[in-house]
């Protein structure tokens, strides 16, 4: 998929434009993706996304689903060959809609725009797509999937529901980061452990013990403290069945399948190795939620 920063890095054609911020690429995203690749022959689908995500420039805490190289993969394999990712500043937060047609579609060559029916954009959010029907474009609102939203999903994770935001997300959720050095402590026990290091801005499901995969293996999870060892700082932490090999300094992404148990200190290190041997036979058998 071409990427560009700038309209002017894309060659001006007849375009469907699926227009959004996109955040997680879930099913209510899918149908939006869908109407621009569904539109009349001769239009070419592209994407016309924003990052940072919005609301994070207005000043508020979000905690993203996905990085934006993770969305721009997701939209990809959606089949979208084109997006355009637009800086978003507090200066486009408040642009009046004709400039943002003329500034961002039309050098697109944006004759369809499509959007969610909630989508909003300008100054104090009254951009909304039949401004731009009334600016000359063709526009085809897309109904919202009821309790389908980058909002609902981010709280189901927050309390460890991995299962129920598969369902709204169309695929298993994701912890992304890159594997860096820990306590090692995974290995003396048995069980070496990928220490992830988590982007600030992505948001980390609860606390917990989960079975997943990472990197094609399945995996068994822990996101905490590490109680038992008396930790304070969270760790992300994917012990990868039957794998073996160096991955320190890879891009890692862990499937989130199914929370097996929380987190909790031991009497003994023995029981903590039997539980971990349990967590992984769980892990073994389990499978992806949808």
């Amino acid at each position: 998929m071409k990427v560009a920063r700038g309209p002017g890095e894309l060659d001006r054609r007849p375009r469907a434009v699926a227009l959004g911020t996109f955040d997680g690429v879930h099913l209510g995203h899918r149908r939006i993706l869908d109407a621009a690749l569904a539109a009349a022959p001769g239009l070419a689908p592209t994407v016309v996304t924003f990052w940072p995500h919005p609301r994070i420039v207005l000043g508020n805490e979000v905690g993203l689903l996905t990085t934006l190289e993770r969305r721009l993969e997701l939209l990809a394999a959606a089949g979208l060959e084109e997006t355009l990712v637009v800086e978003f500043t507090p200066e486009l937060a408040q642009m009046e809609p004709a400039i943002f047609a003329d500034e961002l579609l039309r050098p697109l060559g944006a004759e369809l725009v499509v959007a969610g029916t909630d989508f909003r954009f300008g100054r104090g959010r009254a951009g909304d797509l039949e401004a731009l029907e009334r600016l000359g474009f063709d526009v085809r609102p897309v109904e919202l999937l009821p309790g389908v939203s980058s909002t609902a999903i981010r709280a189901l994770l927050r309390e460890g529901r991995v299962e129920e935001a598969a369902q709204a997300l169309g695929r298993a959720p994701e912890v992304e980061g890159v594997v860096v050095s820990g306590d090692a402590r995974g290995g003396t026990l048995g069980y070496p452990t990928a220490n992830l290091a988590v982007e600030r801005e992505l948001l980390v499901p609860a606390y917990g013990i989960y079975a997943g995969s990472a990197d094609e293996h399945r995996a068994a999870i822990s996101i905490g403290t590490n109680p038992h060892y008396g930790g304070h700082e969270r760790r992300v932490e994917a012990f990868l069945l039957d794998f073996e090999g160096d991955l320190y300094g890879k891009r890692l992404i862990v499937q989130l399948w199914r929370r097996l148990r929380e987190e909790r200190a031991f009497s003994s290190e023995e029981e903590l190795v039997a539980q971990i041997s349990r967590d992984v036979e769980s892990a073994r058998a389990a499978e992806p939620p949808v």
